[in-house]
């Protein structure tokens, strides 16, 4: 009796993380993964600190090469081979061989997507010049060190107010390099609510970052090929390089040419199992949407702890298991300039959009106990529906010891809890910790006076 194929588009965090779980839940299973660059299962969410030194090594950001899924979890993970076409009535992908250019025709019985998400890159005029990169996979976080070893730039311009940008705009400023930030919106992180943005966008000023502020990159100045300066529709910067911070965009287009149907932000649609609508064929991580869990809505949230969990879900469906995932909540932090900062639930402009009347607190408050040394300042914004005190989001900036405190909201989230819950939570305390009310808990004790 044949064994069943499964085959597996992108091997990174999510469609390794499934082959490998549905490999040990049906030893039997044939497994296929086919990724186009030549890495598999990687920490993305690590390239900025390698480039900023903080991480001496790349391969450091390498859990499994493709031979350690050869050799340990028989599974054959092909880099540098892309699948540039998907027949779903036949059940096949057609396969391209990157290196040697040959194609072939790749026969499955269950076929996972994982083909993640790509930062968005704008075409503008001199887009194509050296020195101008979009930061997505290791190779090209690789691309960028070889870069930046070669040409030694002395100016960067960040194109983009995000995670992605922020944190690279801290990485240059490490190697000694002078970066400017070009950002459409009046505050960066269009993850948090402005007020909130306000505290991260003066954080980066008073590091040293040129901020320009609701200003839109419109194209580049070239010299002999290579990058002279961002043109934005008021000034040019001068600079050396560039590196876009736009965000990321799921890699989906080849899904919806074999007419697998797209939800929330052209992301591919799912159920909880991790199936697509397509008879046979299942997707994961960046390139998949989610179910918000606070504002009942289909989403797409590009991160590594999601595409991970979807892995798992998709993986022990695959191998015979059952599991769901039940949804998200965008609960995701960082750490830019000293400065930690994280975000879950709804922001002020997503509780309107769902309906929702709602009341904000925002409270300053201290990290430790006041007295304690190294106590540092910390920012709590609290949101919750008015009348039920219902939990809606919450966001936090602050010094070390901030950021993981958004998991007690992520927690209260998950529960639907109220306002009042997060006052009578009996958390620890302790003055190297945090003060005797901590400031989650004083945040919402300004906030139920409101509701």
């Amino acid at each position: 009796m044949a064994k069943e194929r499964l085959v597996i588009i992108g091997g990174d965090a999510a469609g390794m993380s499934a082959g490998s779980q549905a490999k040990r839940l049906n030893p039997d299973l044939e497994v296929t993964a086919f990724e186009r660059s030549p890495h598999t299962s990687y920490s993305a969410c690590g390239i900025p600190y390698f480039l900023g030194k903080v991480v001496d090594d790349a391969s450091s950001l390498i859990i499994r090469p493709p031979e350690t899924f050869r050799e340990k979890y028989d599974i054959r993970a092909r880099v540098r081979h892309e699948v540039i076409e998907i027949d779903t009535s036949e059940r096949r992908v057609r396969v391209r061989d990157l290196e040697k250019g040959r194609e072939w025709n790749e026969p499955y019985d269950q076929l996972l997507i994982a083909t993640g998400a790509a930062p968005q890159v704008p075409d503008m005029p001199g887009s194509d010049a050296a020195g101008i990169f979009g930061l997505g996979t290791l190779q090209s976080g690789l691309d960028i060190e070889r870069f930046l070893e070669e040409s030694r730039p002395e100016r960067a311009v960040i194109v983009g107010g995000g995670y992605i940008g922020l944190e690279m705009a801290e990485a240059l400023m490490m190697r000694g390099i002078r970066v400017s930030l070009v950002h459409r919106g009046a505050q960066v992180m269009k993850s948090l609510d402005r007020d909130m943005g306000k505290l991260v966008s003066e954080a980066l000023d008073k590091a040293g970052v040129s901020l320009y502020l609701e200003e839109e990159a419109q194209g580049f100045d070239t010299v002999h090929g290579r990058v002279s300066g961002v043109v934005t529709d008021r000034r040019t910067i001068s600079t050396d390089l560039v590196v876009f911070g736009l965000g990321v965009r799921p890699v989906t287009a080849i899904a919806q040419r074999a007419g697998i149907p797209l939800g929330a932000r052209n992301a591919i649609r799912v159920n909880t199992l991790m199936q697509t609508e397509v008879e046979g064929v299942w997707a994961a991580g960046d390139c998949a949407e989610s179910f918000h869990l606070v504002s009942r809505r289909p989403v797409h949230i590009p991160l590594g702890t999601i595409a991970n969990r979807q892995g798992r879900v998709a993986g022990v469906n695959l191998g015979g298991g059952y599991a769901t995932f039940p949804g998200v909540m965008g609960t995701a932090m960082t750490r830019i300039c000293h400065l930690e900062v994280a975000r879950t639930g709804l922001r002020e402009d997503e509780i309107r959009g769902s309906g929702l009347e709602f009341e904000t607190a925002v409270i300053e408050s201290r990290t430790m106990a006041g007295y304690y040394p190294g106590a540092s300042s910390i920012f709590v914004k609290l949101l919750a529906e008015k009348g039920t005190g219902r939990l809606l989001g919450g966001q936090i900036v602050g010094g070390t010891g901030s950021a993981k405190r958004i998991d007690v909201l992520a927690v209260i989230l998950h529960g639907g809890m109220t306002i009042g819950d997060i006052i009578n939570l009996d958390l620890g305390y302790a003055p190297p910790f945090s003060p005797v009310w901590d400031p989650i808990q004083t945040a919402a004790r300004v906030l139920e006076k409101k509701i």
